[in-house]
């Protein structure tokens, strides 16, 4: 078929990036313009109204941890069936899936609503910015739907070899965002929730052209009348239940930076983790990107058993995130300064606590690629279990430790270094596994 025809050609850079790179444009401007969101909260209404947004995030997450699930795990479990050239079965379980995205969004945003009060009332916040996160929260909550079908259009079309399409989607999300954002805050006066109508209307660009798209029968991927297998739902889910786990306990861990820094600085140490977490977060989009790329072609080859291919494509990967991780770490060390006065001004306390806490926190640029990259390729590989291992140690277990045990000895210093410590732990989890699995898979 011509349209399987990327996954017949031989495993080179070049057409390696020609799947990676949209994936990577892509996910690197969904970060980006999460951080305008941050960009255009912090300077227009204030550095409280900033602290709201990553006060609201471990909810936020939650959403984002059940559509992650559903997408990796289904995308690999229905491209492992085109491999083995199942395409009708493919194409129905596909449907299904699309469906049950529906179905999880409006018991999500139902529980949301229901909860929120309960939720920041516990906190101990001042009025002000318990407001923030109650207003901004109610508003982003109504996009539950289309961001759940944003994480899986997105990672179907790529498998569908419409990488470019995803990454125009996106962009055109993204400015979209961008641009409602200025006209929401500061045209409109609608203040935070301006900032998040704005988000949920920029996410909801690709849910709608994903259905435009799936619609086609020419498409590799297509609705198709859905066959309820829920063996295909239950495989999907186990095999992405790690993706689930890296974003549910990020959301965890999140509260446990919110709380750690409320504890130790206040609500502006709330403010200077938000910002380090956008740069965190701009640069491991680079490896997610690379990883979401790569994970179809990973599946087609594992269903093909072709391990010739299969090693290739592993050796090729691991290079490649080794030059983005170097590159990585150089960028924010030497663009710290500048990174960090675009949130808060200098004369601002926040200044100060990013600056520190973003030069401590690069160090872990060194080793979150390769992590993510493992986790990534195992549940390509369809071994959901060991995926869900290394994603739950690496962003629960060891940060758990981490943020424990070092803040108690370092105090602020110990909150920063958590990441790095609990990145390099990970890390030798990851080449552990990697070992372990060689033979079983050959690559």
């Amino acid at each position: 078929m011509e349209n399987q025809n990327a996954y017949l050609k031989p495993v080179t850079l070049k057409n390696i990036l020609k799947f990676a790179i949209p994936t990577i444009a892509m996910t690197v401007f969904m970060s980006f313009y999460t951080m305008v969101d941050g960009l255009f909260v912090s300077n227009l209404i204030g550095t409280n109204a900033l602290s709201a947004i990553n006060l609201t995030a471990p909810v936020i997450q939650l959403v984002t941890a059940v559509s992650t699930m559903l997408a990796t795990g289904g995308s690999a479990v229905i491209m492992k069936k085109m491999g083995e050239q199942k395409s009708g079965e493919a194409r129905e379980d596909f449907t299904f899936l699309i469906l049950v995205n529906i179905f999880a969004g409006l018991v999500m945003s139902g529980l949301g609503y229901l909860l929120m009060d309960r939720i920041f009332a516990g906190m101990n916040l001042s009025a002000e910015v318990e407001g923030y996160c109650v207003e901004y929260l109610s508003r982003y909550l109504i996009f539950t739907i289309p961001i759940l079908l944003m994480n899986n259009f997105t990672l179907y079309m790529i498998a569908s070899e419409k990488a470019a399409l995803s990454l125009i989607c996106s962009v055109t999300g993204g400015v979209l965002n961008m641009v409602l954002d200025y006209v929401f805050i500061a045209g409109l006066s609608m203040g935070i929730s301006g900032a998040a109508i704005a988000t949920g209307l920029g996410y909801s660009v690709t849910a709608v052209a994903g259905f435009f798209v799936f619609s086609r029968k020419k498409s590799l991927l297509h609705f198709k009348k859905p066959v309820f297998r829920f063996r295909i739902l239950i495989n999907a889910a186990a095999n992405g239940c790690s993706e689930m786990a890296a974003a549910l306990v990020t959301g965890i861990i999140t509260m446990m930076f919110n709380w750690t820094m409320l504890r130790y600085v206040g609500e502006n140490g709330v403010a200077a983790v938000t910002i380090i977490t956008y740069v965190l977060m701009f640069a491991s989009s680079l490896y997610t990107g690379y990883s979401y790329g790569a994970a179809p072609m990973l599946s087609f080859y594992y269903g093909e058993q072709n391990h010739g291919k299969l090693k290739k494509l592993t050796g090729i990967s691991l290079g490649i995130i080794g030059v983005i991780s170097l590159v990585t770490v150089a960028a924010s060390f030497i663009l710290t300064r500048p990174l960090v006065s675009v949130f808060a001004r200098p004369d601002n306390p926040v200044f100060n606590l990013a600056v520190e806490g973003n030069r401590i926190c690069t160090i872990a640029l060194f080793f979150i690629g390769f992590n993510i990259f493992a986790s990534g390729m195992f549940t390509a590989l369809s071994n959901g279990a060991v995926s869900a291992v290394l994603a739950f140690s690496r962003s629960f277990v060891f940060m758990l430790i981490t943020m424990l045990v070092l803040p108690m000895l370092l105090g602020v210093k110990g909150i920063w270094l958590a990441t790095p410590v609990a990145e390099l732990m990970a890390l030798a989890l990851s080449a552990f596994m990697f070992v372990k699995y060689r033979k079983r898979y050959g690559y």
